[in-house]
């Protein structure tokens, strides 16, 4: 029987309460941050300057995306995986007649391993074409999005309907002529350094965390299988235009959908909802959030090799404004919350200022400036970027921007 996860744990993730117990620690003071020197962006492992975009694509590009596979986020096998789609759900005259509710369980199977995850969308029924979707995993469970009461709940949740519905407008979504697609993140890695056996790295012969090397993915690296794994599926479906995915994550998944982002180029465009250490805020500032905290909390997030770099960040080949700028030259959103400050809301955006280098080989417009713009005032260009009032969340300003952003890019 499978393990459902304790609602008080569920809330504690989704707050970010497990950070607390070093929260106090953190240096939120600019004039307290250790000096740094960032990686070069533009220039080779070999000291050569990256001035074309086939040198990006060919050298430089392919180096990072090497070392981050290695150093940070970790590396699956290759191994193929049995795949097959289930359709549970096929309903028409969802949200009032305005959406089509499809439920699909995706079930991978490998070696005799087996593992189940259920994908929940809604689709405008206005739209008579093929239409974009936002991918964007839930943290507690497909029943928690909406008050639907013929949404099948998660295999890892009970937690009741609706119960994090501020953070899914699905009428917005609907009316701007946008699907939805979410799927619990459990349904990959149940986020615990304890759930291995549990997680789709037992499809691969990782059924706990000593069986992964080092430079081996972990539930970052899993949950953004899960993200490519679902576009396949957005790709077999017709009413979806699978050339027009918008990946979202926040938290956590924020972390996780820049680096299924940089890894899977078929997503149009890719957003950051507040991803902090390890997502888009430089890991060399040392501000809220540290890779020694990060790396000690949640020790199941990256691979082992990142916990070479605790308290030793200058020492980090890398830093996440090379992330960033692995996205390019698709449009990239990245968003902050004033009072979010364990996320670093000015490092994330100088992550994203700096990655602008490489939208600049394209002939793009990056966030064109180094000075962090006013609270609740987005600026727009092919990077986007907004610090918005307000806690750790996704509010409907987020959405209403993601959404303006979308417009611009896709239609």
């Amino acid at each position: 029987m499978k393990q459902i996860v304790p609602i008080l744990f569920l809330f504690a993730c989704s707050l970010l309460g497990l950070h607390a117990q070093e929260a106090g620690e953190a240096n939120y003071d600019e004039s307290k941050i250790p000096p740094y020197t960032l990686p070069a962006l533009l220039e080779t492992a070999n000291g050569q300057k990256v001035t074309t975009v086939q040198q990006w694509e060919q050298t430089r590009r392919p180096e990072l995306l090497s070392i981050f596979a290695g150093q940070v986020y970790g590396k699956l096998p290759a191994d193929k995986v049995d795949v097959s789609y289930k359709k549970l759900d096929d309903n028409h005259s969802a949200l009032d007649g305005s959406a089509t509710r499809k439920q699909i369980e995706i079930t991978f199977t490998r070696n005799g391993v087996e593992r189940k995850a259920l994908l929940l969308m809604y689709l405008p029924n206005h739209i008579k074409t093929k239409v974009p979707v936002f991918l964007h995993f839930n943290f507690q469970g497909n029943q928690t999005v909406s008050a639907d009461p013929d949404i099948i709940p998660s295999q890892y949740s009970d937690l009741p309907r609706g119960n994090q519905a501020s953070r899914w407008p699905l009428e917005k979504i609907i009316d701007a002529g946008y699907g939805l697609a979410t799927v619990h993140y459990f349904d990959f890695f149940p986020d615990s350094k304890d759930r291995y056996a549990e997680s789709i790295l037992a499809l691969f012969g990782y059924p706990s965390e000593g069986d992964i090397p080092a430079d081996g993915g972990q539930a970052i690296a899993a949950w953004a299988w899960g993200y490519s794994r679902v576009l396949d599926y957005l790709e077999t479906d017709r009413q979806v235009d699978a050339s027009k995915i918008i990946l979202m994550g926040h938290s956590r998944l924020g972390k996780t959908s820049l680096w299924a982002g940089a890894t899977d180029p078929r997503f149009a465009i890719v957003i950051s909802n507040e991803s902090g250490c390890g997502g888009a805020a430089l890991s060399r500032r040392q501000v809220g959030e540290t890779v020694n905290r990060i790396n000690n909390v949640f020790p199941h997030w990256f691979c082992k090799n990142f916990r070479r770099y605790n308290k030793k960040e200058n020492e980090l080949p890398v830093d996440q404004h090379e992330l960033l700028a692995l996205i390019a030259p698709r449009p990239l959103y990245v968003a902050s919350a004033e009072e979010d400050r364990w996320s670093d809301p000015k490092g994330e955006f100088l992550s994203a200022a700096y990655a602008g280098e490489v939208y600049k080989l394209y002939g793009m417009k990056g966030l064109e400036t180094t000075t962090m713009p006013t609270v609740n005032t987005p600026v727009v260009n092919r990077i986007a970027y907004h610090n918005r009032t307000g806690v750790h969340d996704v509010t409907d300003f987020d959405w209403e921007n993601y959404i303006r952003f979308a417009d611009k890019w896709l239609k």
